[in-house]
């Protein structure tokens, strides 16, 4: 699989890349938004990698630099949003309990990417639109759920190493990535279904929603 170039985020704002970098960036976002376009002007089946590097300009082979197929090139900027998520939970004060830096890293999330661009292929609208198209795509699903499958890996990790636990001993750190990670799934097909409020504010209020929920759904009384 080829390797993906690591996409911006608000945390790499302060940095400075160089001429090459900033060239192969555009080279990605510009594969990346001409997909999404075709993706939703004709379906995800119908579009052809031909297609998507002919938009751009450029060669096949050049495709296959920055992605190893339309899967990778579908998901590239839920991905992103995926990994800016780890990295704002690695970045929670050691204070809070291991739910509230969930909470707290993924609504940072979906602020800081819906603030960092408004249209494009960095928009986190991009995100919330393929939603709908992921859900609605069996390939897509399934890679989706695949690289899902991954970041809650991620997530038992960070979780571990911040309580200073064996997850193979202590279950916590797992149970609660396998709960959080549902949560989250819950909240998108909600999103998807609903389509209101609008952008990542109504995202960040609906998974806030669910999160409401989670304590007394699974410690409370369910009976009226």
């Amino acid at each position: 699989m080829a390797a993906r170039t690591p996409h911006p985020t608000p945390a790499d704002a302060d940095r400075a890349p160089g001429l090459r970098e900033r060239k192969k960036q555009q080279t990605r976002d510009a594969l990346v938004q001409a997909a999404h376009m075709l993706f939703l002007s004709q379906g995800f089946a119908r579009t052809t990698v031909d297609e998507i590097a002919s938009a751009v300009d450029v060669s096949p082979r050049t495709f296959f630099r920055y992605f190893a197929n339309k899967d990778e090139v579908a998901l590239a900027v839920m991905a992103d949003a995926e990994d800016y998520f780890i990295h704002c939970l690695r970045l929670r004060p050691a204070e809070e309990t291991p739910l509230q830096a969930l909470r707290a890293a993924i609504v940072k999330a979906w602020r800081d990417l819906g603030h960092a661009e408004t249209t494009g292929p960095r928009s986190i609208s991009s995100a919330l639109e393929l939603l709908r198209i992921i859900e609605t795509t069996p390939p897509l699903l399934a890679a989706h759920l695949r690289r899902v499958t991954e970041q809650e890996r991620l997530v038992v990790q960070v979780l571990a190493e911040r309580e200073g636990l064996d997850p193979t001993r202590d279950l916590r750190p797992v149970v609660l990535a396998a709960v959080f990670g549902s949560l989250l799934r819950s909240a998108h097909l909600s999103w998807t279904a609903e389509q209101e409020p609008a952008g990542p504010e109504g995202m960040v209020a609906i998974i806030e929603r669910y999160l409401d929920q989670l304590g007394p759904a699974l410690a409370g009384h369910w009976r009226p």
